[in-house]
């Protein structure tokens, strides 16, 4: 029986249509454009085939390199899906329980961190403040040396009270796949995610990036964009989003991803991993979208998805994925946190049954003394303030504005516990 499923997702999907891309890449022009973005990759992926793959604009302002689809891009946040991958594909082996204390794989851990469980680390439920220096060690050490001198104040709020994005959480669960593998994080992704797929240019080692075709990160300063200088990086955070890779690379993990862990017929993933990441591990506040392993998990105008965005200093990216069609969409991009999301669109409407555009009514929130109040997350403060009845948000040391795009989580007395706003929560200041 496994035979025969296997040779049938070898199989390439029949009699289908070659697309016509022409509107993907008339989108992709307009926007590398409008958004002063240099340059950008795409592939797409149907069944077991990539039917999909171009570059456009520059790959360095500089030189006028043009991108080739196989230059390297920095990933950013996508990478979490791949360290995801690694420390689950390690449960599997008996290595690591999921649910159980990490202060049982990490006993050097202060005494709440310890009880963070690789789940919530995972799922972004761990408690863990948010940050994401750009800048820092080069050595594979640094990781460890980062871990080990965490404080208990890492934690902003208790483990498994609400969803909030957190990198350093992602960098604790790189740092468990390197103390159960026994290996520095690069080398046990390279061991158990590229190699296996075949991501023969894939790496997380600067120095060995720089030796294969580069697109150059940009940023965009006064409308100028010029080449990110230095180029960022930080040993320690790896693991959050630091993977360089291509298009070609990326589109053999999606295809593993959608077709029961084969490529080219042979096995590269183990299928309840695929299963264990896209499954729906914590729930945003107050809304249908859910989060797995590494993924975001949403209804797509009917269609069941799982993706993630990541940008990174110098680039941006976003994969998504449809299981149920077997369709995968890679789009990188060479200028910081730059994303395409109309080409994304287009793309998805071309290759998935998209149903009509419905839109949403905005969310408005009342005037209520319980919310007033200072809410933090690391070194991020929010403050709600009520000025002449209407409730409004201060940010760091810009005035305030009204209070929209935010969700109001209230604790057991009424009183609001968290404002979640940009996939973080911020907890009370008692």
């Amino acid at each position: 029986m496994l035979r025969a499923l296997a040779f049938f997702l070898s199989l390439p999907l029949l009699a289908q249509p070659a697309p016509d891309f022409t509107s993907i890449e008339k989108s992709a022009r307009e926007e590398l454009a409008s958004l002063h973005v240099p340059g950008a990759s795409i592939a797409i992926v149907r069944g077991n085939e990539v039917i999909y793959a171009k570059a456009f604009g520059m790959a360095d302002v500089e030189s006028g390199e043009r991108v080739r689809p196989e230059m390297l891009f920095r990933l950013g946040s996508t990478t979490k899906m791949l360290t995801a991958t690694a420390l689950v594909s390690l449960s599997l082996e008996g290595k690591l329980d999921l649910n159980a204390p990490i202060g049982k794989y990490l006993p050097t851990l202060p005494p709440k961190l310890s009880q963070v469980t690789a789940n919530q680390l995972l799922s972004h439920t761990s408690g863990i403040r948010d940050e994401a220096p750009m800048y820092g060690s080069h050595d594979d050490s640094a990781l460890g040396n980062g871990i080990r001198s965490w404080t208990d104040d890492w934690l902003f709020t208790a483990p498994g009270r609400i969803f909030s994005y957190s990198n350093p959480g992602y960098w604790m669960a790189g740092y468990l796949v390197e103390s159960l593998s026994g290996k520095p994080y690069a080398d046990a992704m390279e061991e158990r995610v590229f190699r296996p797929c075949s991501m023969t240019h894939t790496t997380l080692r600067p120095t060995t990036a720089m030796t294969w075709p580069l697109a150059q990160g940009h940023q965009e300063s006064a409308g100028v964009l010029t080449v990110a200088r230095p180029a960022a990086d930080n040993a320690g955070s790896w693991p959050a989003g630091s993977v360089f890779s291509n298009t070609a690379d990326l589109a053999r993990f999606v295809t593993a991803f959608l077709n029961d862990g084969l490529v080219d017929g042979k096995r590269a993933l183990d299928p309840k991993v695929i299963s264990i990441l896209s499954t729906t591990h914590s729930r945003y506040p107050e809304s249908a979208d859910t989060y797995g392993y590494g993924l975001e998990i949403r209804e797509l105008r009917g269609v069941h998805v799982v993706e993630h965005s990541g940008s990174r200093m110098g680039y941006g990216s976003h994969i998504r994925m449809a299981p149920e069609q077997r369709v995968g969409i890679i789009i990188l991009t060479n200028r910081t946190g730059a994303e395409l999301p109309a080409t994304l669109e287009k793309a998805s409407e071309l290759m998935l049954p998209l149903q009509a555009k419905v839109a949403r009514a905005a969310r408005e929130i009342t005037a209520d003394e319980r919310h007033v109040g200072v809410y933090r997350n690391g070194a991020e403060r929010l403050e709600v303030v009520s000025e002449n009845g209407q409730l409004k948000l201060k940010r760091g040391g810009a005035p305030s504005a009204p209070l929209r795009n935010v969700v109001l989580v209230p604790g057991a007395d009424g009183r609001t516990e968290y404002v979640f706003s940009g996939s973080r929560a911020f907890a009370r200041v008692q």
